[in-house]
């Protein structure tokens, strides 16, 4: 394996960092850079599949978490919103501190801290696995669906 691989390869993981400028950069830059070297390397290959793998994993996560999150955290605002609507269709709020989180609030709450922490756990493994990977190491991102083979 060459460093011209090494680089390459470490290139595809750090392409996926592209998401906090362009939309969707994650997937649209280590597909270009992978389909353009795939066939130089088997390790250039390798990776650009482990990071493919690992961005659509990461989508699919925070989509979950996000349909079990604000469906849940709007349920739990507005049943505890308490207003008021008199005769003529005004509404009034009335006591906003009395505020009660209930089960679903908590798991909404929880839901919502969890896509914040795969959102960070993805932009350090993003460096970890380019670190190991500049060092040649073959690295596996953790919870990752095989979608390439």
């Amino acid at each position: 394996m060459t460093s011209s691989n090494k680089s390459t390869a470490t290139f595809i993981h750090l392409s996926s960092l592209t998401q906090y400028v362009i939309p969707f950069g994650n997937y649209i830059f280590p597909i270009l850079l992978w389909n353009a070297k795939k066939n130089e390397s088997e390790f250039i290959d390798y990776n650009g599949k482990q990071v493919l793998n690992f961005q659509i994993s990461i989508f699919i996560y925070t989509i979950a978490l996000c349909l079990i999150s604000i469906p849940l955290c709007i349920y739990a605002l507005l049943k505890n919103l308490p207003v008021h609507i008199s005769n003529h269709y005004d509404f009034t709020f009335q006591d906003l501190h009395t505020i009660q989180f209930d089960g679903f609030a908590i798991v909404g709450i929880i839901a919502a801290a969890l896509v914040l922490f795969v959102k960070i756990m993805e932009f350090v493994l993003i460096i970890y696995a380019a670190l190991r990977t500049s060092k040649g190491d073959y690295y596996t991102y953790p919870l990752s669906i095989s979608f390439f083979k």
